[in-house]
């Protein structure tokens, strides 16, 4: 069998089909078809995701009502401004119950934090340090919200030998913060800044 010009042109055009087909046709194709498939697998991974926080709704849901309950219990800790003098009453029986004596107070002038108002009081008082301790726990137990900051101790020999006063003690000075709730909402306003 002889193979004329014409089956040599009919043998490479045979054989350039398949090549031809694999190079513009089947090559792009596979290369769309991973992409797509590349696509799927990020499109199931977000719906995973998605399925994975609507599954946690109900628990958002539930933890937002316990945060609701919890900003409702330290609303109530809260006096309003009219209490804050009650509450210092509590805080010097506190003191005298502890053996302390109250050396001196001075008011700052109320700074806004956040949707409340915060009432700093300078203090310095003295006596012996398990009474400061007794006064720190106690005051920690109060249903009202207070700061300490600030603190500064020192020890002291006392000239009292004799006449009945402490030979040792201890002398705190510290800044005294109460939290309450001023008359209006918008601290501004409290501060005589209208907006």
């Amino acid at each position: 069998m002889r193979m004329g010009f014409r089956e040599l042109v009919f043998l490479i055009v045979l054989l350039a089909v398949p090549v031809a087909s694999y190079i513009y046709v089947f090559k792009p194709r596979n290369a769309e078809i991973k992409l797509a498939q590349k696509e799927v697998e990020q499109k199931r991974q977000r719906l995973a995701k998605l399925q994975e926080v609507s599954a946690r709704i109900d628990d958002i849901g539930l933890a937002i009502e316990q945060g609701r309950q919890a900003v409702e219990l330290i609303e109530a800790k809260l006096p309003s401004q009219q209490d804050v003098e009650v509450i210092l009453e509590d805080v010097w029986q506190l003191a005298r119950q502890a053996r302390l004596t109250v050396k001196s107070v001075k008011s700052k002038k109320p700074v806004p934090a956040s949707l409340y108002m915060e009432q700093p009081l300078v203090v310095i008082m003295e006596g012996e340090f398990s009474g400061f301790f007794e006064f720190l726990q106690k005051l920690e137990k109060l249903p009202r919200i207070t700061r300490i900051h600030q603190l500064q101790l020192k020890r002291f020999t006392s000239l009292n030998r004799g006449r009945g006063g402490p030979e040792r003690g201890m002398r705190a000075a510290f800044t005294l913060s109460i939290y309450f709730q001023p008359r209006s909402r918008n601290p501004d306003e409290q501060m005589g800044k209208t907006t």
